[in-house]
């Protein structure tokens, strides 16, 4: 008996093992498909939650006086979870959307290349029309929802170079930065580009109950998981929405460009390219077709001609040439060099104006000789030892002063422009070169090339007399945070403040003076300082150039004006320039007469040379 009881026992035992191994491998398999293996998680998951991604209010874009240049308007995206996706009637959903089968499957297809069970863009940029006929039956379509989203508005339609436009992240984006994913939008140019991470703020999530119709059921967790999105910064820019289209309507029907600063913060307060575009066809779904033909466009309107075009600067640039020569001790504002009008050599002057000038009457009557000759002074002076080392100083001079180099600030698609170095001329010259093998220097033309953005700081260096800031274009963030120190920097270009007052005398008088080359331009009533330029075009028509400021007493704009093939830069640039500064001292002009031939001007580039 006690042998059947104990055999009995061992049975017990054994099968107590049994149901226990089972037991043990039961749960290592629910814990491989529960823990370890996300699969079956995930697919549960996606089948009754909804992952929506809520995208913040991009930053607003404002003016220096508070003037709404950019805000946001409501779109919807139409989003695709492949793997949700069964019994659909693909013919009547593509009716619905306008879309062709063949479209539809692409679509798809891509979409489960991505990712069966994330969700990914199907159809982007719906407008709030479609979206709410489409809304109403959409539950009829499982795997197809839609996330709101926003697209940029600008209703004054003015300043798109600077402004900027968005689009699609692309493949190197995503990989570098984290923060982004397939389908999101970025800055593309302009300010929305230099300011991406101010403007975009900070995604939020959002996750819902969905049923088997693919209808919201509410909250998951009454919202536990829940994020919300951080808004974007608002920026404010020093632009003058005004001034800046005021800007736009005198360059209508001209290549080329404005450039104002306010001379006491860098600034910039108009920033005009011409020929320009509404900046609301670079948003929502047309623009790619629009990008298309902006680009194919022969007059360029993409390009930002106010930093990315480069100019000789012609006769503006013998006011560099003069504070050089003075800094220098190579003259004073007494030194006369003669004029012998067309006949002199080896540079001739465009006129008569009588004599032997001083500086202050070189600049009204834009005399070359006298720029020539002080150019020649100056990388002559015996305190150098050589004409090569008086080039040096010559070169790092116009260095100081900010040109040959970037600003490297907030500007967009900025170039540095040429000063040539005495190594460019050794090699070309092999060595052998003095004065008057480059003397094209001394009048702004030979190698000399500046973008517009330089010549409107070298007229407000002139104004503050000696110093600028880097010229920029934001003013302030809307939640109070400081603008990066590099933009507020005053930076100093080594030439006394003594030497600038011949030179704004004489600039004064290119307004009022008997023979100023822009006294047809003077304002009445406000006192101006400027130089007129016709640049040497290799390409056809001389380029109209003219830098000016205002009130010469307390100076509140400096600019210039590029008008390419524009001829004398009395006819273009200068009246341009002297409205521009009325129009932003006064609030209006009163010289309706030349804004009427200035706007209704057009210049007929068929002239240009091939």
């Amino acid at each position: 008996m006690k042998t059947v009881n104990r055999n009995l026992a061992k049975r017990q035992y054994v099968v107590i093992g049994i149901f226990v191994v089972i037991g043990v491998v039961y749960l290592l398999k629910l814990f491989s498909l529960q823990v370890l293996d996300k699969s079956l998680k995930q697919s549960a998951d996606n089948n009754v939650l909804r992952f929506v991604t809520q995208y913040p209010a991009r930053g607003k874009v404002f003016d220096r006086n508070g003037e709404l240049l950019v805000y946001n308007e409501a779109v919807y995206d139409l989003m695709v979870v492949p793997g949700q996706v069964k019994d659909i009637d693909t013919l009547e959903f593509c009716r619905l959307l306008g879309l062709e089968p063949e479209v539809f499957t692409e679509r798809l297809v891509k979409a489960r290349k991505y990712s069966r069970v994330k969700a990914s863009i199907f159809m982007s940029q719906i407008p709030k029309e479609d979206y709410a006929h489409i809304g109403e039956i959409l539950y009829r379509y499982p795997g197809f929802y839609f996330q709101t989203r926003t697209l940029r508005h600008y209703p004054m339609a003015i300043a798109a170079h600077t402004l900027g436009d968005i689009g699609e992240v692309d493949q190197a984006q995503l990989e570098r930065d984290p923060y982004y994913k397939m389908g999101d939008y970025v800055g593309k140019s302009g300010i929305e580009k230099y300011y991406e991470k101010e403007l975009r703020g900070k995604k939020g999530l959002k996750v819902v109950m969905v049923d088997v119709h693919n209808r919201e059921k509410g909250s998951y967790l009454d919202g536990l998981l829940d994020t919300l999105p951080s808004p974007g910064k608002d920026l404010y820019l020093g632009l003058d929405a005004e001034l800046q289209a005021y800007g736009e309507k005198l360059m209508h029907g001209k290549i080329g460009s404005i450039v104002a600063i306010e001379p006491k913060t860098g600034q910039i307060l108009a920033f005009v390219s011409s020929p320009s575009y509404d900046p609301n066809l670079l948003v929502g779904r047309a623009r790619g077709t629009n990008f298309a033909a902006l680009l194919n466009d022969p007059d360029k309107p993409l390009i930002n001609r106010a930093v990315s075009g480069t100019y000789p600067p012609g006769s503006t640039f013998k006011m560099v040439n003069g504070l050089i020569a003075l800094q220098s001790g190579s003259i004073t504002p007494a030194t006369r060099f003669h004029c012998n009008g067309p006949g002199t050599t080896p540079i001739k002057c465009t006129h008569h104006h009588g004599g032997s000038p001083d500086l202050a009457n070189a600049i009204e009557n834009s005399c070359n000789p006298y720029f020539y000759e002080a150019f020649k002074t100056t990388i002559n002076n015996p305190k150098f030892g050589n004409i090569k080392k008086g080039f040096e100083y010559w070169r790092d001079m116009t260095w100081k002063l900010g040109l040959g180099h970037k600003f490297d600030t907030d500007i967009p698609s900025e170039l540095a422009g040429n000063i040539p170095t005495r190594e460019f001329y050794d090699k070309i010259y092999r060595g052998s070169w003095n004065s008057v093998t480059i003397r094209s220097l001394g009048i702004g033309q030979g190698e000399i090339l500046l973008t517009p953005l330089q010549l409107a700081n070298i007229a407000a260096t002139i104004a503050n007399e000696g110093y600028y800031y880097p010229p920029h274009l934001i003013r302030a963030f809307g939640d109070s945070t400081a603008i990066p120190e590099k933009m507020t920097t005053r930076i100093e270009t080594g030439i006394e403040r003594r030497h600038f007052k011949v030179i704004k005398a004489g600039m004064q008088s290119v307004f009022e003076g008997s023979h100023g080359t822009a006294r047809s331009s003077k304002i009445p009533g406000i006192t101006a300082g400027g130089k007129t330029g016709t640049a040497q075009n290799p390409h056809g028509d001389n380029h109209s150039i003219f830098i000016a400021f205002a009130p010469v007493e307390d100076p509140q704009i400096a600019l210039s004006i590029i008008i390419e093939n524009g001829g004398y830069g009395s006819t273009w640039a200068a009246p341009i320039a002297s409205l521009m500064m009325e129009k932003y001292i006064r609030g209006s002009t009163e010289r309706t007469a030349v804004e009427k031939r200035m706007m209704d001007g057009v210049i007929n580039y068929s002239r240009k040379k091939k």
